[in-house]
């Protein structure tokens, strides 16, 4: 892939770009935060002082940020600054409108862009088993491919630009309300006399299973790996998971679709950040639910 620019090394860029670096690849990374520059330099990222700078001959574009107009931002300042027909892969969660217009920015300017967004959290991240659900067209999908291999371990072709974004609003639709759904019903247990372990045991077996009990369990104990066992340690943090449920809400009213368990879920996510939980993974609901009216 040549020379990588890879900007904004969060919590979840720098361990992506660790990644890549770890299989050999050249990467200069930015991001506006010193403590995020000086943690992804200690993985062996060469960090530049501006998004101009780390773009500068750059022959891949990797952006991990938190909103659309960041997203946009960057590129139009980088796209000038990097190689001619450059691949511009942005792999943060924001809004289909703007990942559809970060597409059109890469098109007037000859290079390649695919929407990369990620599931799998921090530890995913780290681990290099992330999901990359991506939009653009099928011929820089494979170009993109490979590159994203060596982040993850799965990488789905989701359709034409946006729909990578499309794809994950959806997934975490799905999520955030699911989550909610295992959290009450752990809430109401423990109300009842029916313990985690026995509700654990017969949900895991039987039809309410699903990824938020049996990988993510939102009480601690019977998924020794869920933030739960270590006082909601963010693995995805609540803020973001209100982000996607805002943004999947948008989408919908645009769209004209019904999503009123979406809008529900974004209530209870806005009451909980606001009661606390906003340094707390989004499993940690769960406290709020327990606490009952």
């Amino acid at each position: 892939m040549g020379r990588i620019a890879f900007i904004g090394l969060g919590a979840m860029g720098a361990p992506m770009a660790a990644s890549l670096v770890a299989a050999g690849q050249e990467v200069i990374g930015f991001d506006s935060a010193d403590a995020a520059r000086e943690k992804a330099a200690a993985a062996g990222v060469r960090c530049a002082a501006t998004a101009q700078e780390a773009a500068s001959g750059a022959e891949t574009l990797i952006t991990m940020l938190q909103s659309g107009e960041q997203v946009l931002d960057v590129w139009r300042t980088a796209l000038p600054c990097a190689a001619r027909g450059a691949l511009f892969v942005d792999c943060s969660t924001i809004d289909i409108d703007s990942a559809r217009h970060a597409h059109l920015l890469a098109e007037m300017a000859d290079s390649k862009a695919i929407d990369a967004p990620v599931s799998g959290g921090v530890a995913g991240a780290s681990a290099r088993s992330l999901t990359f659900m991506c939009g653009g067209d099928a011929e820089t999908f494979q170009i993109a491919k490979p590159l994203l291999e060596k982040m993850g371990a799965r990488i789905l072709h989701c359709g034409g630009p946006g729909l990578g974004q499309a794809a994950k609003l959806c997934n975490n639709l799905m999520l955030g309300v699911t989550m909610i759904a295992t959290a009450e019903a752990f809430a109401l247990a423990s109300r009842i006399g029916l313990s985690a372990s026995a509700l654990y045991e017969v949900a895991a077996a039987s039809s309410g299973q699903s990824w938020s009990l049996t990988s993510y369990c939102p009480v601690p104990g019977p998924v020794p790996a869920s933030p739960a066992n270590r006082d909601y340690a963010p693995g995805f943090a609540a803020p973001l998971m209100l982000k996607d449920l805002r943004l999947a809400e948008t989408a919908g009213a645009k769209a004209g679709a019904v999503t009123p368990l979406c809008a529900a879920a974004a209530q209870l996510y806005a009451l909980y950040v606001a009661q606390g939980g906003s340094g707390k993974d989004f499993s940690g609901i769960f406290e709020m639910l327990r606490g009952g009216a």
